[in-house]
């Protein structure tokens, strides 16, 4: 009994021993790890944690001597390597009361990729997937995809791992991020890092921090509405659950039928729901923040197209929030504006994807932004257009005007400015290029024009100079306001020279039909 006894204590002493020494090994988050490509031209970020006390020494192979540093009390330390100009590959030591050794480390480009399921979308799934990954050998492309996960408070570390681009590891990633990079990496000559966070059908305020959105009235309802569906949440988990027993049998029923699958009961929000407010910025966004980047590309909006006037003011909020908190300045932000989707509509109407467009336009205000238009590239029948490649050299041209100097035309045409001069109104552009022209040879198309009564009718569009349009039509004598591809599948071809499509635009300020939607 004695020694049973002794073997107890002993059994004890020793967990808590090794307790202890697994407490003190320095451990480094999963986006510091081997393969990773760190941001040229910056004081790259390496952090992690260590017994609270402990000397952590970080020493890159492309420097003589190591950067040391000590952790703090809650046991987290950072230190700052100055990155050189050439691309490596190199090796970082981090060495404690452990070492640890990071191999194959690159130095070049850095971007995060973001949004919800048009960003999400694989490459095994895009246009020319066997084609295209079959030729997805890019050892200096290296790719890190964040697991999906929610959380009600900002997480320091998330799943993933870094990985080089190859065919197998390229067709589950991103399209329109590996279409991005690739573009980057030719045009450079550089090695591209492209970190992928994003979760399909998600609504910009579950990316953007709890503090922003508490910030400002107009997002109240957001935090609301959130509140309120989790005080009846367990019934309406139970409701859902019963839905989908009843679901199992007509699956059952419709395969010995023939006939097709009925879709999935909506899940009820609440607990670890991917629309949580702030959820996926503090699982999949915060847990990033200390990493050195070059900027962001992000694909979003389908699902705030219902509440598009608020989202004039929660994108850039949005946007804002990432830079701040990274704390880089005003990091360069590209961002898709949505495609052309639904059936096309005999006259001109009102939409709630047009006026999505219009907020997506109106954030270029913010600096250091761009936009590539896609309302030439959808597809009618799905919300998910399969022409991601088109979608990732839009995004690349721009960066790489914008971010990396290249004198190159970047954008299509944006709207300007308008003049009224008696039954006509003219139309002036931004990012003409070489010139304007109807994007397939034709009329152009896609132009409406409304008088005082604000009713309008399909116009007739005619280029008259390198950046200029007259508009009119014979029924609307005093003309005010014209709209171009002005709905959710407009029929449009305004293009310039270079073959970039014209944005979607208006010219009035009449009241949006989702100005009261929250």
């Amino acid at each position: 009994m004695r020694n049973i006894k002794r073997f107890r204590v002993l059994l004890v002493v020793l967990i808590c021993v090794f307790s202890q020494m697994a407490f003190a090994d320095v451990r480094l988050p999963s986006v510091i790890d081997s393969r990773m490509v760190l941001q040229q031209g910056s004081d790259a970020r390496i952090w992690g944690w260590a017994e609270p006390g402990e000397k952590v020494e970080v020493k890159p192979s492309w420097a003589s001597s190591a950067v040391s540093t000590v952790a703090d009390k809650d046991g987290n330390w950072s230190v700052a390597l100055p990155t050189p100009d050439t691309f490596g590959p190199y090796e970082i030591t981090v060495k404690g009361n452990n070492t640890i050794e990071l191999t194959d480390v690159l130095i070049g480009q850095v971007w995060v990729c973001s949004g919800q399921s048009n960003m999400e979308w694989r490459v095994i799934s895009a246009n020319n997937a066997e084609q295209e990954i079959a030729a997805a050998n890019y050892p200096n492309i290296r790719l890190f995809t964040v697991k999906k996960t929610v959380s009600d408070e900002p997480q320091s570390d998330c799943e993933g791992s870094w990985q080089v681009c190859t065919p197998q590891t390229v067709k589950n990633f991103s399209a329109v991020g590996y279409y991005f990079g690739r573009k980057l990496h030719k045009e450079l000559r550089q090695p591209v890092g492209l970190v992928h966070t994003s979760w399909g059908g998600t609504p910009a305020e579950a990316w953007t921090k709890r503090a922003v959105l508490e910030a400002d009235s107009d997002f109240a309802p957001i935090l609301r509405r959130y509140t309120e569906a989790y005080q009846v949440y367990p019934q309406a988990k139970k409701e859902y659950d019963q839905k989908m027993e009843q679901r199992k049998k007509d699956v059952a029923r419709a395969e010995a039928e023939g006939k097709e699958r009925p879709p999935k009961p909506r899940s009820p929000l609440g607990p670890g729901h991917s629309w949580t407010p702030s959820g996926l910025y503090n699982a999949m966004l915060a847990p990033l923040l200390p990493y050195r980047i070059k900027g962001f590309i992000w694909y979003q909006g389908e699902s705030n197209a219902g509440r598009a006037y608020q989202y004039r003011k929660l994108f850039g909020a949005m946007i804002n929030n990432w830079r701040d908190d990274w704390g880089q300045g005003d990091l360069a932000f590209g961002f898709v504006q949505l495609a052309n989707y639904t059936a096309k509509q005999p006259e001109p109407n009102d939409s709630d994807w047009a006026e999505l467009r219009e907020a997506q336009l109106m954030t270029l205000a913010l600096p250091n932004t761009g936009m590539a238009v896609t309302i030439d590239i959808g597809d009618a029948n799905t919300i998910h257009p399969r022409n991601k490649q088109d979608v990732g050299k839009r995004l690349a041209l721009w960066a790489l005007a914008k971010t990396y100097g290249r004198d190159i035309v970047y954008s299509g045409p944006i709207y300007k400015s308008m003049q009224v001069e008696t039954e006509r109104i003219y139309i002036k552009f931004d990012h003409a290029g070489s010139g304007l022209r109807s994007s397939d040879g034709g009329q152009l198309t896609g132009f409406a024009i409304a008088g005082a009564d604000r009713k309008f009718v399909w116009a007739t569009a005619n280029i008259i100079g390198p950046d200029t349009i007259e508009v009119y039509d014979s029924t609307v004598q005093k003309p005010v306001a014209v709209r171009y591809a002005w709905a959710h599948n407009p029929a449009c071809n305004l293009s310039n020279k270079e073959g970039l499509p014209a944005s979607p635009f208006r010219t009035d300020d009449f009241p949006a039909i989702t100005v009261n939607n929250k």
